[in-house]
Order: C-alpha cells, then structure tokens, then sequence
C-alpha cells in the first residue's frame, strides 16, 4: 500500500530528526525493522542486496546519538568503510568533524585523539579490535555498534572480539548481512556471538520487498567439452587414482577412484594424513595425496576453466625456483607431458574452452550499451577472459585483490573507470563480491559454478538492483561445475530456511545458546 514519504519517516521521530530523508522513498519494511531496532535489543537482519540496509543503518545510529551515546558502524575492508563514511556525511545531521573514519591506514597515536572526539565512528574491525585491545578505545560511552557483512563475526575474525567487548558494556549490535550462510552451526555461532535476541529475515518474495525487487533472470548454459580436452582428462585421470589408489590401499582413501569421492571428503583426508605417527609411512602418504591434489586441480583446470589455465599451472609448477620430490616427479611423467604438449598444440591452433566462446557469444551480441560482471576464480582464467574478449572488440578489465599484488588506488581507479563507461564488462574474481562499492550491473556471469552459498549470493547481488538483471551460469558437462551448481542451490534454499526456523525458536523462547559465546582470538588483529 503506497503511503506518502514525510508521513512514513515522522513514524520514526524523533530520530527521524537526526537523519536526512530528503529524496528518499520510505519502504514499509525499513519502517517495520527500524521500530524492532528501538527495542534496544541485539539483532541480526538478513536483507536481500541492493534493499536498503545503510538507511536503516543510520537510524540504528541516530537512535544511540539521541540518548546522548556514541555509536560505531563497521564493515569488513576499507573500501566499504570508506563508502558507509560517506553514506553517514551526507544523511546524519552532524557536523562533517564529529564523524570519524578509522582504518589501518591511520596512525595509531592519531586515532587515540580523535576517536575520543567523535560522536560517530566508521572503521574496520581489525584496527578497532586494535585500538580496543591496547586501551586506545572503549566501548563504555557507546549505545550501539552496527556491524555490516556480519556473517564474518564467527570463530577467529575481529568481529568476534569486538562483539563481546559490545556485550560487556551492554551496547547493543545490530548485525547486517544478506545471507548469513546454510551451516546452522555456523548461524548459531553468529546468533550467539552477537547475543541476537531478534531476527529480522526478508526475502525477494516477502510481499513488502517484493515491489522493491527488479529481480534477475538465471539461466544456465551447458557446454560440451572439445575433444582435446576429453584426452587430455583421459591422460590425466588414471594417473590421479593410480596415486589414489596406494592411499586406498593402506586404507586411508575411502575409494580408489577420486571422481567418486566428494571433494570435502579428500581434504579430510590431508587433516588424517598429518596425524599419522610412523615416519616413513607418512611421508609415502603425503607424497601420494600431493600427487592426487596438484594433479587434480590440473584436470579441473582443463575441464573447467580453459586449456591456458591448465598450461599456465603446469608452467608455475615448472618454474618455482625450489621443487619438491613430488613436483619433480609430476614434471616428469610421460602422460602429464603428452597432455601438456596436447594443449599447446590446440592453444597454437586458437582453441578455445567452449565457455570462452558462449561467454564471447553473449557478450559481443547482446551488450548493446549495458554493463556486466564476469565472475572467475583464477587469476589466469580472468586473462584468459579478457584478452579474448578485448581482440573481439568488447571492452573489458580484469580485476583481481591486493592478494595478487594490486593496491587499493588500483583497484579504485579500475572501479571509477567502469562506472563512468570508459569499459563496460569487469571481470574479476572473488574481490568483486562484496565489501567493494562497485555499481551494479545488467548482466553477471558465473564463468564456473561456486558451493558457497554466501558467495553465490553475493554475485548475484551486483545486478536485479535498479532494473531487471540477468545472471547467467555456465556449466561443463560431466565435471565438478554439475556438483558445485547442485550444492550451491542447495545450500541457498538451507539457508533461508534455517534462518527462518531459529527466528521462530528465538520469538517463542526455545533457541538455546551453545556454550560459548563468540571467540576472543583475532584473526589479522
């Protein structure tokens, strides 16, 4: 039901007065979560992307400054900081100075001053965790602290550590997210953690969001593997589980054949390898289940991403200036040299892995002036991507994280060119899922499936905000993308449901908390 903007938001007053409206369309949903905010009670709030959290961020602030406290909101890297500063200049009625940004990239003896100053403070929760922890801070004058992306407040993150600070001195948390994940241990810890004792979910289907969604089309697109690539696995396969198979043999494998093992299952066996006791033993088994990993990503590599990623591995195995006994050993067998040789032999021909070409399909055709992300996880797959998108006359740019050597002015200055149009196709790897402002598009691509959930959502997120958006999977036949595809769909429908499940235990009094709440070991503290 349409109802007028300044009726709405007087709903909220008096913090209403505290907060900039102007030009904003009141949505019944903000309303409904910013009035279970006042209860004063710690909260966790699962909102779609794209939905609005920021504003009903700084009401939540807006309410602690009203009761004459201070309050902290806090995102998980700098560039989302940064954003959720500005958000908070330019829609809290306060003075610019009385607004405070902390990052690791502020001196420490310069934070100790300010941040005693101000009334509001955006940071990262590794340098407040910091400061908390070196006495350059206290949570004892603050009202509420705002933690964005908060499904990272479990187990070793900086979240964890500042939450209980929070709870010691009775501040209250409001945790925001868009999905939490599908593991209920992991929701629970997160539930526990923060001390939630309510839980706002909403889905793209909630009659109040429903409106408010442009939503996506999903399509999935199957390809079949080139011939080169079948022989190319049929090379590598009997070599992966005959190594497999002596791990079989001495019963530390579950089956002799690695296609029908589940790939969580494999890396469990690496944890039961370490434990082992007898030397000589143990070294044969690591030696054996090394050979089984960097062989199997190598055939992953082919089957799912491309024959340049498959080569380009092999290369930097070839290259590392020290070698171990296992890597030597791969180098020099005939069938990894046969299938190597094989690939670049299809490469000098301009092969390329059939997803290339529906992704070059779509991209050349049906752009028509609108903009996409190209999500991929490996670093030689995005040039792979780009180069070939670039010599067909598509304008694109990878885009990868300061783990790969490219620091954060790179990355802003990558960003500030594909939103003003100077490239309208961004091809990136996981850095572009969330915790960066990147403006959303018309198109997301999957260049592979991905199992986790959050992640999955997370890509998602970045089109259907403004219009109709369009994501599109593109799946190798017969390989693990069919798995992770199914897992993902899975674990995305889990999750909601769980959500959905300990709200209604938590409003009725029946959720009980594990026995401990939250961690107090940091990681990158």
């Amino acid at each position: 039901m349409a109802f007028e903007t300044k009726s709405a938001w007087s709903e909220l007053k008096p913090y209403s007065d505290l907060v900039n409206t102007a030009g904003m369309e009141p949505r019944q949903y903000q309303i409904s979560i910013i009035k279970s905010v006042e209860s004063g009670a710690s909260e966790l709030i699962v909102l779609p992307t794209g939905l609005g959290k920021t504003i009903i961020a700084m009401f939540a602030i807006a309410m602690a400054l009203y009761k004459g406290k201070r309050a902290i909101m806090l995102a998980p890297t700098k560039p989302l900081s940064i954003q959720h500063y500005e958000s908070a200049i330019e829609i809290l009625k306060l003075n610019p100075d009385e607004i405070l940004l902390l990052t690791g990239t502020t001196k420490a003896s310069k934070r100790l001053g300010s941040s005693a100053k101000a009334k509001v403070i955006i940071g990262t929760p590794q340098t407040i965790s910091n400061d908390l922890q070196s006495g350059r801070m206290s949570m004892e004058d603050f009202g509420i602290a705002v933690l964005d992306e908060c499904h990272h407040a479990v187990g070793r993150y900086a979240y964890t550590y500042i939450a209980n600070e929070c709870r010691l001195k009775g501040v209250q948390l409001v945790g925001l997210t868009a999905s939490p994940g599908s593991d209920r241990k992991k929701i629970t810890d997160l539930i526990d953690t923060l001390g939630v004792a309510r839980i706002e979910a909403k889905s793209s289907f909630d009659p109040d969001v429903a409106p408010y969604i442009k939503g996506n089309d999903t399509e999935t697109i199957y390809v079949e593997n080139s011939a080169v690539v079948k022989s190319i696995a049929a090379m590598l396969k009997p070599l992966i589980n005959q190594h497999l198979r002596k791990l079989y043999e001495t019963g530390l494998s579950p089956s002799p054949e690695f296609d029908k093992m589940p790939k969580k299952r494999l890396l469990m066996m690496g944890d039961h390898i370490k434990r082992l006791n007898s030397s000589n033993y143990k070294f044969a088994a690591i030696f054996h289940y090394v050979y089984v990993l960097d062989l199997l990503h190598a055939y992953d590599l082919a089957l799912t991403e491309g024959l340049y990623p498959f080569v380009n591995y092999i290369d930097g195995l070839r290259n590392r200036d020290k070698k171990s006994k296992v890597v030597e050993s791969i180098l020099k067998n005939q069938q990894l040299i046969n299938a190597v040789n094989a690939a670049n032999s299809a490469i000098d021909a301009g092969e390329e892995h059939p997803k290339m070409l529906e992704l070059l399909r779509f991209l050349k055709n049906g752009l028509d002036g609108k903009s996409a992300m190209v999500f991929a996880q490996y670093r030689s797959t995005i040039r792979s991507i780009v180069k070939l998108l670039t010599d067909n006359g598509v304008k694109a740019h990878g885009f990868v994280g300061r783990k790969e050597g490219v620091k954060q002015s790179e990355q802003d200055s990558i960003i500030n060119a594909f939103r003003n149009g100077e490239f309208n196709v961004l091809v990136a790897t996981s850095v572009g899922e969330e915790g960066l402002d990147i403006p959303a598009v018309d198109y997301v691509i999957f260049y592979e499936p991905i199992p986790s959930e959050i992640r999955s959502i997370q890509r998602k997120g970045r089109t259907g905000r403004f219009r109709i958006g369009k994501v599109m999977i593109l799946v190798a036949k017969d390989t693990k993308d069919e798995a992770y595809l199914m897992i993902s769909r899975i674990r995305e429908k889990r999750m909601f449901d769980t959500i959905i499940k300990l709200k209604e235990q938590i409003e009725n009094g029946r959720y009980k908390p594990g026995k401990k709440k939250g961690q107090t070991r940091l990681k990158n503290a």
